[in-house]
């Protein structure tokens, strides 16, 4: 077994082909990573376990925003959690909240028991609940196997402080995968403070669209997004940061 884990976030196959060809051990794969990722199709899924050997955990988010969900919401969450059963997901990478910030342990709970035997993450949620530490005993009565994290920061070198807690509190009984702004340079300083081994990255680079025709005036997405920059993984990201672990976690 590795001493490190490595999982790249993509939304794309040539994404999911850059992370296994960079080293990865795992994909969480979404939709729509610009926003910070949503629930993807299931096309998407078969090409990227088609095209690649690498685990494939996925993110359930039904929205973009917060994790207080509605019946719908929730509804939804729970058809996708069987659909990825069905289709040979590893994981499902999952998270909601009650209004007063709580972890929302009783619908997760039912999320869970439908996952059956795939893997069960705890996304970014976590770094917007308002305790983590009991957060984090919460995802491990649930029987959940990570939690993904900045240590409640956008930037895990931030949260650094409290991802060290996090890890020694965790004791083995849940892998701490740490995110945000993750890439060589800051694993070489988060992993000795932290003694955290599992990194969660995407590794971006801008790619140029193919198209050469641009209209201007007629934007269909937000608001001053450019919408001919494509972001993808880079495989050579990827694979400079799987050398760091490697280097840092020999014995």
């Amino acid at each position: 077994m590795k001493p490190y884990c490595l999982e790249v976030c993509a939304d794309s196959v040539e994404s999911a082909l850059e992370a296994q060809k960079g080293g990865a051990d795992r994909i969480e794969l979404c939709g729509n990573l610009v926003i910070g990722g949503v629930s993807p199709g299931r096309a998407l899924f078969r090409l990227v376990k088609k095209y690649t050997d690498l685990e494939v955990r996925v993110l359930l988010r039904p929205r973009y925003g917060d994790y207080c969900y509605n019946d719908y919401e929730f509804e939804q969450l729970k058809e996708e959690v069987e659909l990825y059963r069905e289709l040979g997901a590893d994981g499902v990478v999952i998270g909601m909240l009650r209004p007063d910030g709580a972890l929302d342990v009783e619908r997760m709970r039912e999320l869970v028991s439908l996952a059956g035997h795939m893997d069960v993450a705890l996304h970014r949620a976590f770094d917007i609940c308002k305790d983590p530490f009991e957060a984090l005993e919460e995802a491990v009565s649930l029987g959940m196997k990570t939690i993904l994290t900045g240590g409640q920061e956008v930037v895990a070198w931030e949260g650094r402080e409290i991802l060290a807690k996090l890890q020694k509190k965790s004791a083995g009984r849940i892998q701490i995968l740490a995110g945000g702004g993750i890439g060589e340079d800051v694993i070489r300083k988060l992993l000795p403070v932290t003694e955290i081994t599992s990194y969660h990255m995407s590794g971006k680079r801008r790619v140029d669209s193919a198209m050469k025709y641009r209209r201007d005036g007629a934007s269909m997405g937000q608001p001053g997004q450019d919408e001919f920059a494509l972001w993808r993984t880079d495989g050579e990201k990827v694979a400079a940061t799987v050398d760091a672990l490697k280097e840092l976690t020999q014995h």
